[in-house]
């Protein structure tokens, strides 16, 4: 195994940061908050679990990474440093545009 993977697969994550703009959107989230609190526990625990769907995004998104809350919902995070994210924003794939 690849030393960059087997980190990855180790990897805990510490801290978040909150922007405003992902603080805004979150209380537009309504009912789902408890779902979203639940994904981010998993997110802290393991950013790369498979049940995420943690991927990195391109275009005019390029540096940033996002993983599904559920089939509507998604976060658009990046790394700061390796135990370290910033969370941009949380919404439906409209986030993306």
């Amino acid at each position: 195994m690849r030393r960059g993977l087997l980190i990855f697969l180790r990897m805990r994550i510490k801290e978040i940061h909150y922007s405003s703009r992902y603080t805004k959107s979150l209380k537009r989230c309504g009912l789902q908050r408890k779902l979203i609190e639940r994904k981010i526990d998993d997110f802290i625990r393991n950013p790369f679990s498979k049940s995420l769907k943690t991927h990195k995004l391109s275009g005019k998104l390029e540096g940033y990474w996002s993983f599904s809350v559920n089939y509507h919902f998604r976060v658009i995070f990046y790394f700061i440093d390796e135990n370290i994210v910033g969370f941009v924003d949380i919404g439906t794939h409209e986030i993306y545009k």
